[in-house]
Formats: C-alpha cells, sequence, structure tokens
C-alpha cells in the first residue's frame, strides 16, 4: 500500500523532494552514522545530482542534514556559511558512478580522531534514502526504522553475538542483512528492529571479538 507522502511529499523547503528533502536527509543520516559532525567532508555527485543540483540547493541541503537540519529547517539555504562558521570543511565534485541511481551522492567523511567514513546513498523521491554502500562494503537500507550496523569481522560466531544480546535486552529483529566484501574479510550487518536498542547493550557488542565498530541509528533522532 502506498503512503500519503507518495502523493504530497515530505513537509520541506524546497524546491525539490528528491535534490533538496532526500538530499538532507542523505547528510543528516551519514553524520548520524559517523557519530559526529565531520570536520571535514568531500562529496561527489552523480548523475542529476552532478547535472541540476546547484539549481535545486542539493549541495547546501546535503551540507545541512551533515549539521543535523532537517527538511523543513528554514536555515538549510545558508549551510554553506553555517559550516564555515562551525568549521566543517567541505568540497564537492561530479562524478560519474557506474550503475549508480541518477540521484546519488558519495561522502568521505572525516574528523579528527576518527577514521574516515565513506557512504554511497541515492535520494529515491519523495524524501526517501536509500544507502548503497558503506566504506566500500554494498549494502540496501532506507534509514526508516530503528537500524543496527556492525562492522566486523566475517567468522563465525559474531551473527548469533549479536542476536542473543538483542534477545537479552527484549529487542525484536524486524530484518537483518548480511553483506561482505569477501569471505573471511570485512562485513556488514544492517539489522532493522521494532524497538530502540539500549545504550549499553550497544557498547557490549562494540567489545565483542570480531566486531570493529557499532553504530545504531535511532530514527526518532531524525524524525
Amino acid at each position: 500500500m502506498g503512503n500519503i507522502f507518495d502523493i504530497i511529499g515530505p513537509v520541506m523547503v524546497g524546491p525539490s523532494s528528491s535534490h533538496t528533502a532526500g538530499a538532507v536527509k542523505i547528510g543528516n543520516i551519514a553524520s548520524q552514522l559517523f557519530g559526529e559532525t565531520p570536520d571535514k567532508v568531500t562529496i561527489y555527485l552523480h548523475g542529476s545530482f552532478g547535472a541540476t543540483g546547484k539549481g535545486h540547493g542539493t549541495d547546501k541541503a546535503l551540507i545541512a542534514g551533515l549539521l543535523g537540519m532537517h527538511p523543513d529547517d528554514l536555515k538549510i539555504p545558508d549551510s554553506f556559511e553555517l559550516a564555515k562558521e562551525a568549521g566543517v570543511d567541505f568540497s564537492f565534485e561530479v562524478k560519474d558512478i557506474k550503475g549508480a541511481h541518477p540521484n546519488t551522492a558519495v561522502l568521505i567523511l572525516e574528523g579528527k580522531d576518527k577514521s574516515p567514513m565513506k557512504i554511497q546513498a541515492s535520494s529515491t523521491g519523495g524524501g526517501r534514502i536509500r544507502i548503497n554502500k558503506l566504506d566500500g562494503v554494498e549494502v540496501n537500507f532506507r534509514a526508516e526504522s530503528n537500524t543496527l550496523i556492525i562492522y566486523n569481522i566475517d567468522m563465525p560466531g559474531c551473527v548469533s553475538s549479536v542476536a542473543n544480546e538483542l534477545y537479552k535486552h527484549q529487542v525484536n529483529i524486524a530484518t537483518l542483512q548480511l553483506y561482505r566484501d569477501k569471505r573471511g574479510g570485512r562485513a556488514v550487518m544492517v539489522i532493522e528492529t521494532d524497538e530502540s536498542i539500549p545504550e549499553e547493550a550497544v557498547k557490549w557488542l562494540d567489545d565483542v571479538e570480531g566486531i570493529l565498530k557499532v553504530t545504531f541509528l535511532n530514527v526518532s533522532d531524525y524524525k
């Protein structure tokens, strides 16, 4: 069944739900996954984002999202100035990305005390987005539900450790997707849950052998 936003679109500062609202959400989710507002971000714009994004305010929308703004924030047009005031260094480049959705951006986020994070995401219309890659590993999720993202070594035991910890906290798994770049290499678990995950559970998982990084995307932080 369709959603009302398929008809009227999201509440937003225009002009486009895909080029503006979706771009804000991409920036916002990227910042949440990184864990903080980055000190530096390099952004590659593909397809329609690259060809018409500037006219639609896609560039300012992405920066606005990285600063924590939502699509209805009236300060979106001022995001460049606000980013400079906050000490965020940013740059844009148009780039062709093979096989990517026309409204796609690749963001490389850097911070003083954090490893860089690379995220590829597309704006699919109506303010919706889809995350396509995280640090080179192909993924596929919309960031519309509570989402636990776990980077780990592809080894036995990681999945069961995560499932047992969520069960202990009575967190129900709605969907679970597994991705890896190669056997025994880097892997990513994307787990959508019905409930929010307690902070102590996230911290416990971060210390499990084989798990490299844990991020919990709480959708209530975006709404």
